[in-house]
């Protein structure tokens, strides 16, 4: 047992003696250098995995993307390095985690495990009354990430895809595919598009929360405004939101369209690559661009600017 002023008094058993007088002379040590003893109680007893679930508990659902970290977390809590205690975690064990997720899983899956992981012991830090030297999380290199997808559709296959629709059983799939290559907007908040929040008049739809936090007014083409129209004629009464599809439905039934179209390698975000790069092919501005995308940063926006030489031909004289 060590006791100090001022400060909880620490005990702890061991086998050896020499083990628990070994352990006292570093604790007397550190509080003649710093003027406390470090309360490691907590980060002794409490397990990688158990930390894990009280941030997927408590702070996950504050988050907009509280479902994909809770995902995420439970599927990091089935992972070996949940069952060392904080105390006796090393960057060495996170290395290690590293490298095995990177066998399985894409270096930006490792990135956000990682990062979740880091804030998870930096909320434990500051709020939870734990002790740790370091964040171990920090002092690991995340792994480089691919230059992101430069997907586009090309000659004839906006047409194939619409007519893959067509042959589907999925209502509302085709109208969802024309709106997002032309809003550019994301697959979620084509989801949650309310038609309160629709005014064709203007040409206009709303998002009041968008993924960056803010909200933002799209305005919508001929076509879109064409397709919305097309919508309210034949919607229920009482119908709120446009599209009241779930997400997994739409996965599923992409992924059936595509395997239709014959286009294995495309996704439903590269639908929103396409519209803004459309909006720079009809000489928008990057601020016009940025401010119906919903982009914040120009380093974010410029992942989705994948122009063709062949379309600036005209521009060079």
């Amino acid at each position: 047992m060590v006791r100090r002023r001022g400060v909880p008094r620490r005990c702890k058993s061991f086998d050896r003696r020499t083990d628990a007088t070994r352990w006292a002379r570093e604790l007397e040590a550190e509080a003649d250098r710093s003027g406390w003893i470090t309360d490691t109680r907590l980060a002794e007893k409490t397990t990688v995995g158990e930390l894990l679930a009280r941030y997927r508990r408590e702070v996950s659902p504050t988050k907009r993307s509280a479902y994909s970290e809770q995902a995420r977390i439970a599927a990091m809590c089935r992972r070996d390095i949940c069952h060392r205690t904080l105390a006796k975690l090393t960057s060495a064990d996170v290395a290690a985690y590293r490298d095995e997720r990177l066998i399985d899983v894409a270096p930006a899956t490792v990135v956000r495990e990682l990062n979740t992981f880091s804030h998870a012991i930096e909320t434990a830090l500051r709020e939870w009354g734990l002790w740790l030297p370091r964040n171990p999380v920090k002092m690991v290199r995340r792994p480089s990430v691919p230059q992101g997808r430069q997907r586009r559709l090309e000659e004839g296959e906006e047409e194939r895809l619409l007519a893959a629709c067509d042959q589907g059983r999925t209502p509302l799939l085709k109208q969802l595919v024309v709106l997002a290559i032309e809003t550019g907007m994301r697959r979620g908040e084509l989801l949650g598009l309310r038609w309160e929040h629709v005014h064709l008049a203007k040409r206009v739809a709303h998002l009041p929360l968008t993924k960056n936090g803010e909200s933002r007014d799209v305005p919508l083409s001929q076509r879109a405004t064409a397709t919305l129209t097309a919508l309210s004629t034949y919607k229920q009464p009482d119908a709120e939101l446009v599209f009241p599809m779930s997400a997994n439905s739409v996965r599923l039934a992409f992924e059936r369209l595509r395997t239709r179209a014959k286009m294995p390698d495309f996704h439903f975000h590269d639908l929103r690559h396409e519209a803004i790069t459309r909006l720079f092919e009809r000489g928008l501005s990057i601020a016009e661009v940025s401010a119906i995308s919903g982009h914040k940063q120009l380093r974010m926006l410029q992942r989705y600017i994948h122009l063709r030489a062949i379309d600036l031909v005209g521009r060079m004289g």
